[in-house]
């Protein structure tokens, strides 16, 4: 039986003094008997300095690179023994007793290998956040949604999604996964460097038989954007590219239709972002296609290379939902 001891708190870091300043304290607070880690990604501000000297009980793991997300925490968390990891942006307030509901879950299910909490929004309490709401969920063509969060819009917590859920992924702002399954899956794939490699990271738990879960009776609130917004190109592109490879990485045996279809809509995407006139985010997702077709020749290998399962997706398309029948909550 797990308990809280066995849980690994690790925060990734870049250059993040403010956000340490403001959040880890509920951390260090509400997180019982958890061991906390700062996973360090070299970075050249004086924030492990702060941390060291403030919070000595939190371990320090010095990345030698700035890696981003994914090649930052698989480097990170070689190091860490425990066998329940949370994965823990920095950017995240934390609530009284969060853990334990995550952990009697782990308990209650031992086929359950990922767990998200309920993600609400920082600076918004009353709402979801964008990144990961009440639980993942992905439609035939790739694009990722979530209970409380579809595209742009976000729903009000009335208590709609407080129960436990099999989700399809979690979001990587707050990740619960056990250690020996994400060893087993070689950790996050690198070449996402940031965005969406919690979805490649599930989607391949998924095809390898994994669980993952929503338990809504375990609360963080998120700032969300606080190193990259929403408004900025570079996102959009990650987004784009990232989404792309897990499609072609992970999808069943329809993947030619299922990518013919997507290049369709991401078309239609890039021209509503330049009938917005947003020229910067129509070039991303140009940008980000090109860099998938560079990348084509590595990303079949990998598909050859990983199991494949049907019936991931819970909508044919989740664009057509949203935007023609006008259904925005999920």
């Amino acid at each position: 039986m797990y308990t809280t001891k066995d849980i690994a708190v690790v925060i990734l870091n870049w250059n993040g003094k403010a956000l340490l300043e403001q959040f880890l304290l509920s951390v260090i607070k509400y997180s019982n008997d958890a061991i906390i880690y700062l996973a360090d990604n070299a970075s050249t501000d004086d924030s492990v300095t702060f941390v060291v000297k403030h919070f000595p009980n939190v371990k320090i793991i010095q990345n030698s690179e700035n890696g981003g997300y994914a090649k930052g925490y698989n480097d990170a968390l070689k190091h860490v023994k425990q066998p329940l990891l949370c994965l823990l942006n920095s950017d995240i307030e934390v609530t009284e007793n969060w853990l334990e509901p995550i952990v009697n879950q782990f308990n209650n299910d031992a086929n359950t290998a990922i767990i998200q909490p309920k993600i609400l929004d920082f600076k918004k309490k009353s709402h979801f956040e964008y990144a990961g709401a009440a639980g993942g969920f992905i439609d035939k063509y790739g694009y990722p949604y979530c209970r409380g969060r579809i595209f742009d819009t976000i729903e009000e917590d009335k208590g709609q999604y407080n129960n436990v859920i099999n989700i399809f992924w979690a979001s990587g702002a707050c990740l619960f996964i056990k250690n020996e399954v994400f060893k087993s899956l070689e950790g996050f794939d690198e070449s996402y460097f940031a965005h969406m490699e919690e979805i490649d990271l599930c989607w391949r738990a998924f095809n390898s038989n994994y669980k993952a879960e929503y338990v809504g009776a375990s609360t963080v609130y998120h700032v969300g954007g606080a190193t990259l917004n929403n408004t900025n190109p570079r996102k959009t592109y990650l987004n784009f590219r990232n989404s792309l490879f897990c499609l072609a990485k992970n999808t069943d045996k329809n993947v030619f239709f299922r990518m013919v279809w997507r290049m369709k809509l991401d078309g239609i995407a890039a021209l509503r972002f330049l009938l917005q006139l947003k020229p910067q985010h129509f070039f991303a997702i140009l940008k980000a296609h090109f860099s998938f077709y560079n990348n084509l020749s590595r990303i079949l290998k990998q598909r050859r290379q990983l199991p494949k399962r049907s019936g991931y997706y819970t909508e044919n398309s989740i664009v057509w939902s949203y935007f023609i029948k006008q259904r925005k909550t999920f």
